[in-house]
């Protein structure tokens, strides 16, 4: 069939409209769908081109966040089902039903296209709350998740309602039948709801957190709160995310309070040598009073311990009744004098040098204090130093450190056993 004869056939069925009054309702349809699409074009250069000269104003910012997350856009694409659904009583013999379903489609893509508005419009304001100085104290991603899951849940149900045409409280009631099932699908839902709101109301838990939890592998900071998740990067890089409502039924450590306080903890004991422990001697009680650091408290103890010696009589003349000064105890005195002088430990916290119980691994001496930074390099920085140190000097006091023999100790002090070394005598 030739050009001609189709314009033909077209004059004819023009001139015959009235005889065919589907045609007329076809046509009337494409030409309300081609001018409600037109409108939202037009619609939608306007209010972008609006927004954006309204953007480059400082006092209006916030329009920047919403076309990025293209609000205005969504709401432009509303024009087109606005318009069929206000439109559809000027398509020509068009029936009842026809106009009916034709609403109700209309009214469903409206809701629908609302949805994706306010979905975008939620997403908006959280990027406008992070820049705010409560983003990270007061968290509210968790609930915006929520807000979207439950808004989607109940716009679903209005467009079903809307398509069958049906009220929608009527499948709302269904929903209470099925109250049950919806608690045993949402279970997770539920429960890292509440856990978020715990999380924030109690400000345990923050964005930028450093929190410890072994039991899922999580030693890192914390990058982000969701609603289902709490996602940590642990310090070798890798990510783990964890289950809200695990962090509120099980234990966690956050270690924000000891950043806030200025000061880092150190914890950690040197092990002495039992076999090294003794009472000073007057030569090494005269060589270390020359230590600038042991002046002060060796000449404090020894007039303490005279006083207290005097004070016995004749029996403080037998050694094990008098009182005198070891080599661990003065040890232990120098290491606090040096922690309260140097320049790195917390002045203003706890600080202190003390002998643990005896095991077989030696005397622990436990140095327990706070540096000034909590940097991490540089606290492990400081805690080297300190121990290289207290390390080098232990043989001043006449004192060691425990090491467990090897075996190459072993095999050398057996084979020093079997064959003693020989003693040359010259003549």
């Amino acid at each position: 069939m030739d050009t001609q004869t189709l314009w033909s056939e077209f004059e004819r069925l023009w001139a015959n409209l009235d005889h065919y009054p589907w045609l007329s309702s076809v046509l009337g349809l494409i030409v309300l769908v081609s001018v409600a699409l037109l409108a939202g074009h037009i619609a939608r250069i306007i209010i972008l081109r609006v927004t954006k000269m309204l953007a480059r104003q400082p006092a209006l910012h916030w329009v920047s966040d919403l076309r990025e997350h293209k609000v205005f856009h969504r709401v432009a694409q509303m024009t087109p089902s606005l318009m069929i659904q206000f439109g559809r009583n000027l398509v020509p013999d068009l029936s009842d039903n026809g106009r009916q379903f034709l609403g109700n489609l209309a009214l469903a893509i409206t809701i629908f296209v609302l949805t994706r508005v306010i979905t975008a419009l939620l997403d908006a304001l959280l990027d406008i709350y992070a820049r705010t100085n409560y983003a990270k104290t007061r968290p509210i991603k968790g609930y915006i998740q929520l807000g979207k899951m439950l808004l989607y849940v109940f716009s679903a149900i209005i467009i079903v309602a809307t398509l069958i045409d049906r009220s929608p409280m009527l499948l709302l009631s269904g929903l209470g039948a099925m109250s049950a099932v919806i608690l045993l699908v949402y279970k997770d839902t539920l429960l890292s709801f509440v856990a978020s709101v715990q999380l924030t109301s109690n400000d345990l838990l923050r964005v930028g957190d450093w929190i410890e939890m072994p039991q899922v592998g999580a030693d890192g900071d914390v990058m982000d709160i969701t609603l289902h998740t709490v996602k940590v990067q642990n310090f070798d890089k890798t990510i783990v995310s964890i289950p809200t409502w695990r962090l509120m039924s099980e234990s966690f450590k956050n270690w924000r309070g000891m950043q806030q306080s200025g000061g880092r903890r150190i914890k950690r004991s040197l092990f002495i040598d039992a076999a090294g422990v003794g009472f000073l001697t007057d030569e090494q009680e005269q060589r270390l009073e020359q230590v600038r650091l042991l002046s002060d408290y060796l000449t404090r103890k020894k007039a303490e311990l005279k006083s207290w010696n005097e004070a016995q009589g004749n029996v403080a003349a037998m050694s094990a009744n008098r009182r005198r000064m070891t080599n661990i105890g003065t040890f232990r005195a120098y290491a606090l004098a040096y922690l309260r002088s140097h320049a790195m430990i917390q002045p203003n916290m706890t600080c202190m040098v003390r002998q643990m119980q005896a095991t077989p691994q030696g005397v622990p001496l436990e140095i327990y204090c706070f540096t000034r930074t909590t940097v991490w390099d540089e606290y492990e920085q400081i805690q080297g130093d300190i121990f290289d140190y207290l390390l080098s000097v232990l043989p001043e006091f006449g004192l060691s450190v425990y090491q467990q023999p090897s075996g190459n100790d072993l095999r050398q002090g057996l084979m020093n056993k079997i064959n003693p070394p020989q003693v040359v005598v010259e003549d």
